[in-house]
């Protein structure tokens, strides 16, 4: 019998407060035999998470109780609810009162049903769980046990296909290599893909590697991870060998990063691999992207051919690359860019659909974006448009709404002639910003939208940052931190506390808000005031029981200029709480940090629209 390799991580920081408690409770499920009753007790979330991929998530049960030693409220007045769950007849959620504590859910089924359905529902009460919004997108199923890169929810049917003779049991079926195709009784236009824990095979096309970044992802990343006197740790993948393996170590056919592995890398600035084994290249590759997706900077000067062919090009490249120094912005900016191309070429959310799409050509792998631009100062509008048509996220449209003001000929020109959809919208120049911000979003056909200002600077990949931790995240509302603010008058840029990044919060920038149309409506919308438009958003969320959730501040520049803002606290109050300051701008805050402007390859473009006129013949969404 052939013996798996094993990986394991040397020199990892020690474990915080909660991490102990959490690897002193573990992960443990106790069954009352003969009334189906089971007990889940978990240290964490993260490791509620990971016993959805154990065979145990698949027994029966009418009756669970989840306990979580340690759980953290999303923020404060946190109130989440059980998620949907057929044959429920009780439910219990206890929450402490301080917001973190011991957290308890209990649920009472008529009939039963598989743990992994009842843990995804009492994982909605911990957590925000919320998928990206789509208007056409395929279920998949798994037969036997569900891969690990495979979430839970959303187009994934969990147990048995759909029983209704109306409609096909489903659209694309994942199972073991091997095991004779499609079942006879599937309809013939249902897709059978091969698929192994940690990617899967289309039909006359190369493996591909995929990771739940539901589960897999940088939140939680403590932003003390870059500093010159964080450790380096190691990662060591060891072939298969017949001595007994060692402490700490885990096999390579595992289901990846655990739970208290995600704990460690959260506080890890930079993980080198010194050497990759050329064997079992699919579950290395994914133990790689995973790292990556983590925000630790991961370090591969070699990697074997076959492990390279599974990796996206964009990953690939920064994997090989020399490593910042620590105690860098630089570092800091590298950890973004490695994090975003994992995601976006691994991530089931957008890998999976990119594959389906080869055989449901009509349906799009990316959500659409509408780009919000409101103005009543037509003379930032031309740099305000170059910014948005130089964004690298395809599935995106302009609307700019003109408040009071007439367009410049030289944006018109720029807008006809840049093969992006766009909407202009006029309103009276008495209209409340809060109203103008309602007619461009009745404008709107985007499934999201985000709201951009004339006066900040957003880099080219500002929009695939939003949408990428809209993903992982699951918050209703998305949005970076103001933490880059440039003073035009000294001409300095500033780094200032706004609380942390890839975490859940109650504020983010409002220049940076990105927000599902139909959860913008449900909540009321805009209101129609003159001012703090964005507060006001951000309050019916939260009143609405929506979570909010702040990813990393690059990419967006705050600007402080010598007049025009409807709040003016002074220079002082920006330059009083600085952490660190820059002549100028840090090219690394705001360069082109996408994989075309390191490799001097196009950047992703629109999808092609005909005519020159807007809205007239256009093509967006899908």
């Amino acid at each position: 019998m052939e013996l798996p390799g094993y990986w394991r991580l040397v020199n990892v920081p020690r474990p915080g407060r909660a991490e102990r408690l959490g690897r002193l409770v573990g992960l443990r499920v106790l069954r009352i035999p003969g009334i189906r009753r089971t007990l889940v007790v978990a240290g964490s979330t993260d490791r509620l998470r990971d016993l959805m991929l154990l065979p145990a998530s698949l027994a029966a049960t009418t009756r669970v109780t989840v306990v979580v030693a340690y759980w953290r409220a999303p923020r404060r007045g946190w109130s989440g609810r059980v998620g949907p769950l057929e044959h429920l007849c009780r439910q219990r959620v206890a929450l402490p009162g301080r917001g973190r504590g011991i957290a308890t859910v209990g649920v009472r089924l008529a009939r039963a049903v598989q743990l992994r359905e009842v843990l995804r529902a009492a994982l909605t009460a911990l957590a925000p769980d919320r998928p990206l919004p789509a208007p056409a997108r395929p279920s998949v199923t798994s037969r036997g046990r569900p891969p690990a890169y495979l979430p839970s929810g959303g187009s994934v049917l969990l147990g048995e296909p759909v029983g209704s003779p109306e409609i096909r049991a489903h659209d694309i079926l994942l199972q073991a290599p091997g095991s004779g195709g499609v079942a006879p009784d599937t309809p013939p236009y249902a897709v059978g893909w091969d698929s192994t824990r940690h990617g899967l095979r289309a039909s006359d096309a190369a493996p591909a590697v995929l990771v739940d970044a539901l589960r897999i992802n940088p939140r939680g990343r403590r932003p003390d991870c870059y500093g010159p006197d964080t450790p380096r740790v190691r990662l060591d993948l060891a072939p298969a060998t017949r001595r007994s393996r060692p402490g700490g170590a885990y096999p390579w056919d595992g289901p990846g990063l655990t739970a208290p592995v995600l704990a460690a890398l959260r506080r890890t600035g930079v993980v080198e691999c010194p050497r990759v084994p050329d064997a079992e290249p699919v579950a290395v590759a994914a133990l790689l992207v995973q790292i990556a997706m983590t925000g630790a900077v991961l370090s591969v000067p070699a990697l074997p051919e076959r492990v390279a062919a599974l990796v996206a090009p964009e990953l690939r490249a920064l994997l090989t690359d020399p490593v910042p120094e620590r105690g860098t912005l630089a570092l800091e900016a590298r950890s973004v860019r490695q994090r975003r191309a994992a995601l976006r070429g691994h991530a089931t959310g957008f890998a999976l659909p990119r594959l389906a799409s080869a055989v449901f050509p009509r349906l799009g792998p990316l959500p659409s974006v509408s780009a919000l631009l409101t103005t009543r100062r037509p003379e930032r509008l031309p740099e305000a448009v170059r910014m948005l048509l130089a964004q690298t996220y395809p599935e995106m449209e302009i609307v700019l709404c003109l408040h009071g003001v007439e367009l410049p000929e030289t944006v018109r020109v720029a807008l006809a002639g840049s093969g992006r959809p766009y909407e202009i919208v006029r309103v009276s120049g008495t209209a409340s910003f809060g109203e103008a911000l309602g007619a461009a979003t009745e404008r709107a056909r985007g499934s999201l939208v985000s709201k951009f200002d004339d006066d900040d600077s957003y880099a080219t990949e500002h929009l695939w940052d939003l949408v990428l931790a809209r993903h992982y995240s699951g918050a209703t509302l998305v949005g970076k931190g103001s933490e880059f603010v440039h003073l035009q008058a000294r001409d300095v840029t500033l780094r200032r506390p706004s609380g942390s990044a890839e975490s859940d919060c109650t504020v983010v920038a409002g220049g940076t808000i990105l927000i599902a149309r139909g959860d913008l409506e449900a909540v009321g919308g805009w209101r129609p005031v003159p001012r703090s438009v964005d507060f006001g958003l951000l309050d019916r969320v939260r009143r609405d029981g929506g979570g909010l959730y702040r990813t990393h501040p690059f990419g967006y520049v705050y600007h402080r200029r010598a007049t025009g803002h409807t709040w003016d606290p002074g220079e002082d109050y920006f330059l009083a709480d600085a952490q660190a300051r820059w002549p100028s701008l840090p090219p690394e805050v705001l360069a082109e940090t996408g994989a075309e402007a390191r490799s001097g390859t196009d950047p992703p473009v629109p999808r092609p629209v005909s005519g020159g006129r807007p809205r007239a013949g256009r093509r967006f969404g899908g």
